[in-house]
């Protein structure tokens, strides 16, 4: 079956229903969620660096099919789990499988993410995706619209701070008052770790043996095999990355966009070094404007990545040194205090002595609830027909739509002016292609 009358058989089986007749009926279809005593049957679409760790999060379920375009980099998960079936095209593993599976997860690069996670939404399926939830802001609402059509079926992205200890901590402190309204959130990170700024290599490679390269790229358009691209440093690629915001922002920016309500930012200032015509700059600083909402007060983020730091915030002592981490942190500030932590909101800090103190003695009643992990939190979603705290309709679509505004405006090199009730960029018009990619024949969403 060529991979345009695959693509057209998943759709047609979907749309004539014929899932409902499969043995043992698909619960997402059925709306009949898989027991808690039962086993949920997992398929993963890349299994290879972070995905080993997803396949190792789902792994007391029955994992019953990888796929993976480079079997040099599936080794390791294939010599742990030797008897889950192995396939290259996760098309195809999807097909086949189809009866066999309740859930999947995606962890690709991001420019495979949308075509993965819709496919697999559309044959029912519950769906756990790495972060950023796609590669463009198109991709990422119509997941977002898929998923909401679908709210019997579990979602969740990875960014897996979102249901750790740090992040309540930090809301629970802002919600007492113990910093004051927050007016000012600072970010930075030492990523990219990978080359960015650079122009595409005119060198001739071989792909290597174990690696179908049609299939890595994916719907992303045709050029040759390059070791720049592939299998780590693609991140730093406009057709097939991110750059350092879109892979770090999600765990970053979740706390702010989580305790303060945010939505759309009515103004974002890019600044970045060097602009180049297929890789993200070097380093970039992106400011986020968000207006009052309700009690909260206008705030202000700031993001920076490329090992820029920023300044001690004002009123820090002159006598101490401004204890941040360089991989990466986030200090907020409020009118009374302020609060560090670290990239996924752990080891959450008051930097005002007499009040964490006081809070050490006496903390804050606890006011959200504490989970497992981000990975028993989808499964207990799929088994309850109930959604994780990072789902794609309600949470996790919005965030990274927000994100990678961010991202496409320092592409266009401008401050873009907002509306922030409905993300309506209102001073300029981006290349369509930017925003709705378009896919190679044989890929859609």
């Amino acid at each position: 079956m060529t991979p345009l009358d695959r693509r057209r058989f998943v759709g047609g089986m979907a749309a004539a229903g014929a899932v409902a007749a499969m043995p043992r009926a698909l619960h997402a279809l059925a709306d009949v969620p898989v027991q808690p005593n039962q086993k949920l049957r997992v398929a993963c679409i890349g299994v290879g660096g972070m995905g080993f760790n997803d396949v190792r999060g789902m792994a007391d379920e029955q994992l019953v099919a990888f796929a993976d375009v480079d079997w040099r980099s599936a080794e390791r998960a294939f010599r742990t789990w030797p008897t889950v079936r192995r396939y290259k095209d996760f098309r195809e593993m999807l097909e086949k499988e189809a009866n066999n599976i309740d859930a999947v997860t995606v962890s690709t690069p991001d420019h495979v993410h949308g075509a993965a996670a819709m496919m697999a939404l559309k044959m029912g399926k519950h769906v756990y995706c790495q972060k950023p939830l796609a590669r463009t802001i198109g991709e990422v609402r119509a997941l977002k619209a898929e998923a909401a059509r679908r709210p019997r079926q579990a979602t969740q992205m990875g960014n897996q701070g979102h249901t750790a200890e740090g992040i309540r901590l930090i809301r629970e402190w802002v919600e007492a008052g113990l910093i004051g309204p927050v007016r000012r959130v600072e970010y930075w990170t030492n990523r990219p770790i990978w080359p960015q700024a650079v122009n595409r290599s005119t060198q001739a490679h071989n792909v290597p043996e174990t690696m179908d390269w049609n299939l890595w790229l994916g719907p992303a358009a045709m050029r040759p095999y390059n070791p720049s691209y592939a299998p780590f440093n693609w991140r730093g690629w406009l057709d097939f990355g991110t750059g350092a915001m879109g892979d770090m922002a999600c765990h970053l920016m979740d706390a702010a966009y989580w305790t303060l309500g945010l939505k759309y930012p009515s103004k974002i200032i890019p600044e970045s070094t060097l602009l180049y015509s297929e890789s993200f700059p070097a380093a970039e600083r992106i400011t986020y404007e968000f207006p009052a909402i309700g009690n909260r007060p206008a705030v202000t983020l700031v993001w920076r990545d490329g090992s820029i730091f920023p300044p001690a915030p004002e009123g820090w002592p002159a006598d101490q040194d401004w204890p941040f981490d360089r991989e990466g942190g986030q200090v907020w500030i409020g009118d009374k205090g302020m609060i560090l932590a670290g990239t996924y909101g752990e080891n959450p800090r008051l930097l005002d002595p007499k009040v964490a103190t006081e809070v050490a003695a006496r903390p804050v009643p606890p006011k959200y609830a504490r989970t497992r992990g981000v990975y028993q939190e989808f499964i207990t979603a799929c088994k309850t027909g109930g959604q994780g705290g990072s789902d794609f309709a309600g949470y996790a679509g919005p965030m990274t739509e927000m994100i990678l505004i961010g991202v496409l405006a320092v592409r266009m090199g401008r401050t873009l002016e907002m509306n922030p009730d409905t993300g309506a960029i209102m001073n300029a018009t981006p290349p369509s292609e930017w925003v709705n990619p378009t896919f190679r024949s044989g890929w859609s969403l």
